[in-house]
């Protein structure tokens, strides 16, 4: 019987450690703090091609990160237990005395201490009438304890309930980002002008689902791009406005409507939003064999490497023999700088030029490995040319030749179903007002007693100003100097 009494005291101090404010507070920046990997190193559900090549280049130390799922993160049994156990401690700690705000809310003031002369801004008046002084006070916005011959008066209730209000929006907030992690997706897609996007898993580059989420779960739509417009300021060389046209169909095969996507206006379908990322080139090539023979055709997109969008990216041939590869750099508006080299001065297509290095020898498209569209892996071929074109220019490489015919523009789609962010969104709100209420609400107690002479004192909560200038203005009404 004694040792399970002692088991129970134990869980009791358990439970009162975990529910402590303090432990709270510690558990919220250990989260903070167990985020930071993520942001670090390269995370499975967003980018495994990054992932794949840290193994490359980092091969002794990947497998130990992998080890203590540096690469899954917010998914690790870690940060999951951080994550719970700030749940449950602040669930413990605030809804206890959430309960007790509550029921003190319609509670009298206390009762006047019987020593007021020890207690804040004590000041001893002639005797007055107390009706005089409970009229002031409750036009002042104080509650009132009327007893016989004094009046405890208190005002600021609102500051613990600001405080309440903060943290139970905090679990709210964790709520939020609980729901988007077990049921929402996040997926990206480069879709060149005139592509057509059907929202199921084979359409995206990167897609990720929450634990409960599967492939079924996707909203059934389609996106076909239309048109895709860039301003830019003419001096700065600054993005002034994106402007994307699409024509959608919600569900696919249904009538389609035009709509426009901008950086800070997504297209909606319920929980799933579609905003407009980022925006690059693809330049269009004609590729041929010895024999003539077209053996590759049409855009390729290019990754932008600065705000002039000149850009990197890799056209793969695997249907040559042998298999060639373009490692190439498109430039919209070339410039060339003696140390710089070739390199892009706008980000509109004004002078383009098409620079490339052609690489011969195995692809390794046949590995079973995944591997970057963007990157060629040239340890195991042989460079055999290097070429810079203009428009319409071609250049025989030996093996075929290659035209530079043009480009196309594409933009990057991001299409997230997150929902748990209205609950994220309502909390964030809720914990703000919340803060600001306990900030700016003053609480303090005053006290009016009747002897000989009519005492006044009064107590400010966590010392905030102010309570010697509201004793001040009350002594002044009871004395009759207003």
């Amino acid at each position: 019987m004694t040792t399970l009494l002692d088991s129970r005291s134990f869980l009791r101090w358990c439970w009162r450690q975990l529910t402590s404010m303090r432990t709270a507070l510690i558990l919220l920046l250990l989260l903070g703090i167990a985020a930071i990997p993520g942001s670090i190193f390269p995370q499975r559900t967003q980018n495994p091609l990054q992932v794949k090549q840290y193994f490359i280049d980092n091969p002794s130390l990947a497998p130990w990160l992998d080890r203590f799922s540096f690469f899954e993160v917010y998914s690790s049994p870690w940060f999951s237990a951080v994550y719970l156990l700030l749940f449950i401690s602040l669930i413990g700690c605030v809804l206890p005395r959430s309960i007790e705000h509550a029921k003190a809310i319609g509670a009298k003031p206390p009762l006047t201490p019987k020593y007021l002369d020890r207690l804040d801004h004590f000041t001893e008046i002639k005797k007055i009438d107390l009706d005089l002084a409970e009229k002031y006070l409750k036009s002042k916005g104080f509650r009132i304890r009327r007893e016989t011959n004094s009046i405890s008066a208190e005002k600021g209730y609102a500051r613990e309930s600001g405080n309440l209000l903060f943290h139970l929006s905090l679990v709210l907030v964790l709520i939020g980002v609980g729901i988007g992690s077990l049921l929402g997706s996040r997926g990206d897609a480069i879709l060149n002008v005139g592509d057509r996007f059907i929202n199921t898993p084979t359409s995206y580059d990167i897609l990720g689902f929450g634990k409960f989420q599967a492939e079924d779960s996707l909203s059934p739509f389609s996106i076909t791009v239309k048109d895709f417009q860039a301003q830019y300021d003419s001096v700065t060389n600054s993005p002034i406005d994106y402007t994307l046209t699409v024509s959608t169909a919600n569900p696919v095969g249904s009538a389609e409507d035009i709509k426009i996507i901008k950086v800070n206006q997504p297209l909606a379908y319920g929980n799933t939003k579609i905003y407009l990322q980022a925006n690059g080139y693809s330049p269009s090539v004609i590729i041929k064999d010895k024999q003539g023979k077209v053996v590759f055709e049409g855009p390729t997109p290019f990754l932008p490497q600065d705000s002039n969008l000149s850009s990197i990216g890799a056209i793969k041939v695997p249907d040559m023999d042998p298999q060639i590869g373009f490692v190439g750099s498109f430039l919209p508006t070339a410039d060339r700088d003696p140390v710089r080299g070739g390199f892009s001065s706008y980000p509109e297509v004004l002078d383009p030029r098409l620079l490339f290095s052609i690489w011969k020898g195995d692809l390794g498209l046949d590995s079973g490995v995944p591997q970057s569209v963007y990157r060629i892996d040239t340890s195991k071929m042989e460079r055999i040319g290097l070429k810079a074109l203009a428009l319409n220019e071609s250049f025989d490489f030996g093996e075929g030749s290659i035209t530079f015919t043009g480009w196309n523009s594409w933009v990057n789609l991001q299409i997230v179903s997150d929902p748990g962010k209205i609950y994220s969104l309502v909390g964030a709100i809720l914990a703000i007002s919340g803060l600001l209420i306990s900030l700016f609400t003053r609480q303090r107690r005053i006290w009016v007693k009747q002897g000989r002479g009519t005492q006044i004192a009064g107590l400010s909560k966590n010392e905030i100003p102010g309570l010697d200038d509201e004793i001040r203005d009350l002594v002044k009404e009871l004395a009759g100097e207003r």
